[in-house]
């Protein structure tokens, strides 16, 4: 029993990359259409000092947004800042420090961005873990769990708020939310969250990207029971070559290593559909997607189960400590 809750995850994990790697051999990245300019707009990145975020945040500035590079490595942060700066991009960048594996410090972070009375146009939930070893959160939650869901449950909450009072209803805030073809491979045990049954690096991955789409679905519908000028999308960036993949094991980095130039997706590739999921004008108004190589794609059928997304929303406020509006 133990011996297939490690195996079954560690298959259906990879069975996902294969199904990806082959649908990226014969089809092309997406490519960016011309976009509007985005002067006098905002935008936060999480994790856009490396990789998928740098490329989303250098993007974004270039278009003329100020944006605000989020994440828990200040030098390296800085420096990302500074290369958007050196390019000459029309908007603005800045970094500031935030942990998403701390609630406490997504709760500092969330009011003293709102104390500085800034505009949130754009969220750009991209910072996340993979198939790291066993490890806690400060909180005590399962890493991937804690960080790359439960962190960004609770930040795109407590800037809420600010998301709706920035939008309009013919130019609405967006709120975009990296997921991963791996969602389609993942189980959601509403009993052991935390994968302290069993441990499985590439089960608890999986899941914390299932839950991101759970959320993403679950969020776009109170949203427009509100009426109120924001939308919520989840974005698949394909399989892209960044840092994400260093904790592969030693059989599976030898065999990366060859097909990365020929199969991966570059940082920048990786990134074009969540740069068209923030600022596109084609989709405007449009929410509740799950977008792939920049279509709207089908996600696991799981996601679209509201009893679910309900079950884990409610079970989410209770683990971050909101209320279930």
């Amino acid at each position: 029993m133990w011996l297939l809750s490690v195996i079954l995850p560690l298959v259906r994990l990879y069975l996902c990359g294969v199904k990806v790697l082959i649908y990226q051999l014969f089809n092309k990245s997406f490519t960016l259409p011309v976009l509007p300019r985005q002067h006098g707009r905002v935008a936060m990145v999480t994790g856009g000092s490396r990789g998928m975020g740098f490329e989303t945040a250098r993007h974004l500035a270039s278009l003329g947004m100020h944006v605000v590079i989020a994440g828990n490595e200040e030098e390296e942060g800085l420096a990302a800042v500074k290369k958007i700066h050196d390019e000459g991009s029309e908007g603005k960048a800045e970094f500031l420090f935030l942990d998403l594996a701390s609630l406490k410090s997504v709760r500092q972070f969330s009011q003293e961005f709102k104390d500085r009375g800034l505009s949130l146009h754009v969220l750009v939930n991209n910072a996340g873990v993979m198939l790291v070893p066993e490890r806690k959160t400060e909180d005590g939650f399962e890493l991937h769990f804690g960080l790359n869901y439960l962190g960004h449950f609770l930040l795109t909450n407590l800037l809420l708020d600010v998301l709706k009072k920035s939008g309009k209803q013919d130019h609405c805030s967006r709120i975009v939310t990296m997921s991963s073809a791996t969602h389609y491979g993942g189980t959601l045990d509403m009993n052991d969250l935390q994968s302290r049954t069993c441990y499985s690096s590439h089960g608890a991955y999986s899941q914390s990207k299932l839950a991101l789409v759970l959320f993403t679905y679950r969020l776009q519908e109170k949203l427009a029971a509100g009426g109120v000028p924001v939308t919520a999308n989840a974005v698949d960036p394909g399989m892209v070559d960044t840092a994400l993949y260093d904790n592969l094991c030693g059989v599976a980095q030898a065999a990366k290593k060859p097909l990365a130039n020929l199969l991966f997706r570059t940082p920048a590739e990786g990134a074009s559909t969540a740069i068209y999921a923030a600022a596109g004008s084609q989709l405007e108004a449009t929410g509740g997607c799950y977008l792939y190589n920049g279509r709207k794609t089908q996600s696991a059928d799981i996601t679209y189960e509201a009893d679910v997304q309900a079950a884990l929303w409610k079970r989410s406020c209770e683990l971050v400590g909101l209320q279930d509006a």
